[in-house]
């Protein structure tokens, strides 16, 4: 149902009487014509007959003209009032869904940028080199050197831009649990170093924790809902692990895990013999150039990915692994990757959820 805003409500009903009134006519106090006519207008004895004529005509022709514009500025001033009563109601139904976008369109506000070590072919501004040629560091925390991150508009909505050069993160500042995100994705045309005859390669992080770069100098330690040319939606563990239902196969002499609601829960971690990826249920992904639709929702440690409205992956009971001994991972920071393929992002929102939404819940087999 939705809300009423008090204020829209009590100005609406106030427009009504004086557009009511000034329409017929029927003025409540003097207007500031008549007031200033009575003020200027001469004494009958001290002007002549044909100069009282001509007084009299000019004012008349300003009443008329001032009363033919009245109801225009009225109506204008209602037609402006009820503008913004419906901005109000808008925002307020905005408000009801829970939506809360987490790019704002403009810039980066609320995300900071982490570039791994930069290929030794790139000329990097201020970077060093050993002896030989490699650079000796990661570019870093909030640089980018290489304007590998930004915004533009793109099929006329503001977009995030990725060019793929180099191998990344961008982070949001703030922490999430029990959510559920959705974003638009689609690819560009460019390919970077020995990405070059890869299938392009980005990716959504989730629970995100620890430092920049933690995982193989590039990746934080987090959950990883894949990007890639007909792989989006697969799995992959970096520095914490979580439990699929999942059946191996053998492709090309090699043992993969494929995600079946039917299958053996297994739990998948960067480490032998079944590794940290389990690959998604079916292709929803659109052709390149076309943007994608990713789901992602997470409650109390489970997981869901869905592609374009298609449910590709269940997954349960995430864990860190930056301890002691495995302990659960609920929430974290959210990352979208750079890894030598061009990608443009928008619509990145996020609300809380107290439950799966009825779309995405599990259906009785």
């Amino acid at each position: 149902m939705k809300r009423k805003h008090p204020q829209v409500d009590s100005r609406m009903r106030e427009i009504p009487k004086t557009v009511s009134r000034t329409l017929e006519g029927k003025r409540p106090y003097p207007s500031r014509l008549q007031r200033e006519t009575k003020a200027s207008l001469p004494s009958s004895s001290s002007i002549s007959s044909r100069d009282k004529q001509s007084v009299q005509s000019g004012i008349a022709q300003r009443a008329h003209f001032r009363t033919l514009a009245t109801p225009m500025i009225t109506l204008r001033s209602l037609l402006g009032r009820a503008a913004l009563a419906l901005c109000a109601i808008n925002s307020l139904v905005a408000a009801d869904t829970g939506w809360r976008p987490l790019f704002n369109g403009r810039d980066l506000t609320g995300w900071d940028t982490f570039l791994a070590r930069p290929d030794q072919s790139w000329e990097v501004p201020g970077m060093t080199r050993d002896s030989n040629g490699r650079y000796t560091e990661a570019i870093g925390l909030n640089r980018d050197p290489l304007h590998v991150f930004n915004i533009e508009t793109v099929d006329g909505h503001p977009a995030i831009h990725i060019t793929g050069q180099g191998f990344g993160t961008m982070t949001t500042k703030e922490s999430f649990g029990n959510f559920h995100l959705r974003l638009q994705v689609k690819w560009g045309e460019k390919k970077w170093g020995y990405k070059l005859k890869s299938p392009r390669d980005c990716g959504l992080l989730y629970f995100v924790h620890g430092q920049p770069g933690a995982i193989h100098e590039t990746w934080p330690r987090s959950i990883e809902f894949q990007i890639q040319e007909h792989d989006t939606g697969d799995l992959w563990a970096l520095g914490a692990q979580i439990t699929v239902k999942a059946k191996p196969t053998t492709v090309n002499g090699k043992t993969l895990y494929l995600y079946d609601p039917t299958g053996t829960p297994t739990l998948f971690a960067e480490k032998p013999p079944i590794g940290n990826r389990c690959v998604k249920l079916g292709d929803p992904e659109k052709s390149n150039g076309e943007w994608n639709t990713l789901d992602l929702i997470c409650l109390n440690g489970d997981s869901i990915y869905a592609v374009n409205g298609q449910v590709v992956m269940r997954l349960h009971h995430a864990e860190r692994l930056d301890g002691p001994a495995p302990a659960p991972l609920i929430e974290g920071q959210l990352s979208l990757q750079t890894e030598g393929a061009e990608v443009f992002y928008r619509d990145v929102e996020v609300k809380p959820i107290t439950a799966v939404p009825a779309e995405f819940a599990e259906k009785s087999l």
